[in-house]
């Protein structure tokens, strides 16, 4: 298939196999963190009506094993491209600072419960790269920690990580608060051609009922 030939490529580009990534090597991370708080605020107004806002497994059906109940919830803004128009109309400030990201395809914002464990699994595609920018992250932050294939690291409020998330990777919230961050998927950086490859990619994966189920059922569970 496609997507796996594209990765077979992509793995053996420089950095093909590595996990976490320098944030300094993004420039627009900067503007992000610069605007956190703006960011925050947005939430902070979408979270008046937690109970509202869609479980992950009622988005992605086909990933219900990850999780069940109200315990994972997730405010979509786009996915693979496609935009939920209703939910950035309620956050125009941190639309505005997605769209300095280049390539930004997936954006959310991934809410999770006191003492949530998301099992093992791997993203759909390895030429997508995920930001994770930390909202609300409880103190002390080592109780809120990701783990992606030997590597650990943990959310700090305002602070970025970016990785690889076609490695196996894990999450978990062993506090008694929730944990909000705001999630996003960009077009990997890579040498050409590979990179040609690469955005054809993402754009037939963005068509696939994978995606645009999803995307429907964003737009009917519309917080």
């Amino acid at each position: 298939m496609l997507k796996e030939f594209a990765e077979r490529k992509i793995a053996k580009c420089p950095e093909g196999k590595r996990t976490f990534f320098e944030t300094s090597n993004f420039p627009w991370v900067a503007q992000l963190e610069t605007g956190w708080r703006t960011i925050r605020s947005e939430l902070d107004a979408i979270l008046v009506n937690r109970s509202q806002i869609p479980n992950f497994q009622d988005v992605s059906t086909p990933q219900a094993r990850l999780t069940q109940g109200e315990d994972w919830k997730t405010f979509f803004l786009y996915l693979y491209g496609h935009e939920s128009e209703d939910n950035c109309r309620r956050c125009p400030e941190t639309v505005r600072l997605l769209k300095a990201i280049p390539g930004m395809k997936t954006a959310m914002f991934s809410i999770l419960a006191p003492h949530k464990h998301i099992p093992g699994h791997r993203g759909p595609y390895k030429g997508v790269l995920r930001y994770h920018q930390g909202l609300i992250v409880p103190t002390p932050k080592t109780l809120c920690k990701i783990n992606v294939g030997a590597d650990f690291r943990y959310w700090e409020e305002g602070k970025s990580l970016i990785f690889d998330d076609s490695h196996w990777h894990l999450v978990w919230n062993n506090s008694d608060f929730y944990r909000v961050i705001l999630f996003v998927d960009f077009i990997r950086p890579l040498p050409f051609p590979v990179s040609v490859l690469n955005r054809f990619t993402i754009w037939t994966i963005g068509r696939t009922p994978f995606i645009t189920d999803a995307m429907d059922n964003v737009r009917r569970k519309v917080a």
